[in-house]
């Protein structure tokens, strides 16, 4: 086995060796992670424990619930991926990023459990399992956690919930998880367990898998549109929540409503002693970088979105299509745009081709990047100009952008990663 760091060595070393130390970057199962799990002593957590799995808004809901249980008072461990810009963002305390430092010793302690148990870990399980050390030694009283790949054998699964959320259901990941929306149900299923309750927030016909899982489980589901509602007001500045017994008028934030109702719903059935003023408070305060995230840039407005399949993008288009009903000095889009290889980059082009005037294309600096090749192949007919870079692309919609075009970077969030390092070398 690798040599492993020192508690002095960087955050970086680290990560670099946690990279290392495995065959692959991808292992589902949990035969080798719940044996170390249960040596450091966290998978009975004395917490609260909001699990949250889905295809797309996972961050949007987990970040809306750490928000309003913030809001609260309660002591929150929030742990998201993948990171954006900093592998910081993955862990925070009471809404705040950990430190390089507290990453490092929850390494140490995961790096010795597992030399213990005699088993390698991969980088997801290592770092997931150092999230969860941090949250036991700083002793949270509510743990909100993300899935990462699917549910039932991902390392975020060896942790028991008390509420399940899975925010919806589309094909992505089909290579690990199924080629159809019943397998992948299936998988994100494994996050339900016995007697709690279950939020479905897809907008879309409960799948029958999770159903299943739920009878098994004769644990409660609650799915929007038949257990609980939202409705935007009239002047699409407020929203109303409405389920059994519970009405709420709330203020609108910066993330989709679709996935702060399922958020919202979540908490009121999670046991809980939560005030609509600290929900109402939370919502405001929820924000995430790269989900419809609008930022004045040189006196040019450009959006953000993360999206990086079908089902994510036409998340995207709806909200832009709104933005546009409420902004309508902008009639035109010009996007900054690539994406992976392994992601069904010809249905999101189809997707977005109706709205987009101009695109601006590169590929990306990663090692499944698609070719330009292939995103020009996806584009034909529409006006396309190539850069070397994600970088150049972007400088150059800056520089030509006029009044009345938006500029609308997506595809990726390593599309998104290029354009905030641009733009971090700029200051």
């Amino acid at each position: 086995m690798n040599t492993a760091p020192l508690a002095t060595d960087s955050l970086e070393t680290w990560l670099d060796y946690w990279g290392h130390v495995h065959v692959t970057g991808i292992d589902l199962g949990l035969e080798r992670v719940i044996p170390v799990a249960e040596k450091l002593g966290v998978t009975r957590p004395d917490a609260k424990v909001l699990t949250v799995a889905g295809t797309n808004g996972k961050g949007s809901t987990t970040t809306t619930l750490a928000a309003i249980l913030n809001a609260q008072g309660y002591k929150v461990g929030l742990y998201q991926s993948p990171h954006i810009y900093r592998f910081n963002e993955r862990v925070k305390l009471r809404g705040v990023e950990v430190d390089n430092q507290s990453l490092v010793d929850a390494f140490v302690q995961v790096d010795q459990a597992r030399r213990d148990c005699s088993l390698s870990l991969s980088f997801f399980e290592a770092t997931t399992l150092a999230a969860f050390v941090i949250f036991k030694d700083q002793a949270c009283d509510v743990w909100v956690l993300e899935v990462g790949l699917g549910g039932r054998l991902d390392v975020v699964n060896v942790i028991e919930p008390d509420v399940a959320v899975i925010t919806n259901i589309g094909l992505d990941h089909t290579d690990w998880l199924g080629d159809t929306i019943e397998k992948i149900a299936f998988e994100k299923a494994g996050i339900i367990r016995p007697n709690i309750p279950v939020v479905f927030g897809g907008l879309q016909q409960i799948p029958q898998a999770i159903i299943d899982k739920a009878d098994a489980c004769a644990a409660k589901l609650y799915a929007v549109n038949r257990d609980y509602f939202y409705q935007l007001s009239e002047h699409g500045q407020s929203w109303m929540f409405a389920s059994s017994g519970t009405t709420l008028n709330l203020p609108l934030g910066t993330l989709a409503v679709e996935n702060i109702s399922t958020a919202v719903a979540a908490v009121l059935l999670s046991g809980l002693t939560v005030t609509q003023v600290a929900i109402s408070e939370g919502i405001q305060n929820a924000k995430l970088q790269g989900r419809f995230e609008i930022r004045q840039i040189q006196n040019k407005t450009v959006i953000f979105d993360a999206g990086h399949n079908p089902h994510g993008v036409a998340f995207l288009l709806n909200q832009l299509r709104n933005f546009l009903k409420y902004n309508k000095q902008y009639t035109e889009v010009v996007s900054v745009f690539s994406m992976l290889a392994d992601k069904d980059v010809k249905s999101v082009t189809e997707l977005l081709k109706d709205s987009i005037q101009t695109w601006k294309i590169a590929a990306l600096t990663v090692p499944r990047a698609a070719p330009i090749e292939q995103l020009d192949q996806a584009l034909q007919g529409q006006h396309v100009q190539h850069f070397d870079s994600v970088k150049l692309a972007f400088k150059s919609a800056l520089d030509e952008t006029k009044n009345n075009q938006l500029i609308l970077v997506c595809g990726s969030f390593h599309t998104l990663e290029a354009v905030w390092e641009y733009l971090e070398e700029c200051q």
